[in-house]
């Protein structure tokens, strides 16, 4: 899944890409790829505000949005703005429902 991930997105010619599965932070089987973390860099964001920046994403993922992705954060950036902030994203926030943490 994170191959495919990577490989749609790429039609963004994206300056930096990093697709983290985080699975292993909710309450999913062992080796599970239903939970991703984006973090893309593209010009093709440059005067996109962030829906529609999130819009092109999913319309690129769509298919495994429906049927495989039970979550997806999305890190959508201009090269400007990466530089700004000296090349890290935010963390993704906890898992509200389900997740190992909350069984304990």
């Amino acid at each position: 899944m994170k191959t495919s991930i990577e490989n749609k997105l790429r039609t963004l010619q994206p300056r930096y890409l990093e697709v983290v599965n985080e699975s292993y932070k909710h309450n999913v089987p062992a080796g599970s790829e239903s939970h991703f973390k984006v973090i893309i860099v593209s010009d093709q964001f440059n005067e996109k505000r962030l829906v529609a920046r999130h819009q092109l994403v999913n319309n690129i993922l769509a298919d495994e949005l429906a049927h495989s992705i039970h979550a997806l954060a999305l890190h959508t950036l201009t090269t400007e703005e990466w530089h700004e902030n000296d090349g890290k994203s935010k963390e993704s926030p906890p898992c509200l429902g389900g997740s190992k943490a909350e069984q304990s």
